[in-house]
């Protein structure tokens, strides 16, 4: 079994995939209705409330998530950071360390999602945390 797509409900599918295409640099693919954003093996993909409340029976709500967030490797958190400080209007965290030996920064999408961007400080070995 594989996670293939992320999805998220939303009442305004071009302006969350406008935001989702500049934070992460892909074109997406799709209508006003649903599009897909391809990230290597794994797709995030933006429907919307319509579609959700005719072929899913209303299961989801949009902008209500406070439960999940998504998390997305990147090279250097800091450069990140400055890139998108003018696309992201909260930011929950701002670019630290984490003991785990991530760098990471957490942020909010247009729709109140919550993103963690993090770049790897350390590698684990067993139990050894060490730099890389």
């Amino acid at each position: 079994m594989k996670l293939a797509f992320a999805r998220l409900v939303t009442k305004d599918v071009p302006k969350l995939a406008h935001f989702y295409s500049d934070l992460l640099g892909i074109a997406p693919l799709g209508s006003e209705e649903y599009v897909e954003l391809r990230t290597g093996d794994c797709v995030l993909s933006i429907v919307s409330k319509r579609s959700v409340d005719i072929f899913s029976a209303g299961a989801a709500e949009p902008a209500a998530n406070r439960s999940i967030i998504l998390d997305f490797e990147v090279e250097d958190v800091d450069r990140e950071y400055s890139r998108l400080e003018n696309l992201v209007s909260e930011f929950v965290l701002k670019p630290q360390n984490q003991p785990w030996g991530n760098r990471s920064m957490l942020f909010r999408d247009p729709d109140g999602n919550l993103i963690n961007f993090f770049a790897r400080t350390r590698a684990i070995c067993g139990n050894q945390p060490f730099l890389v």
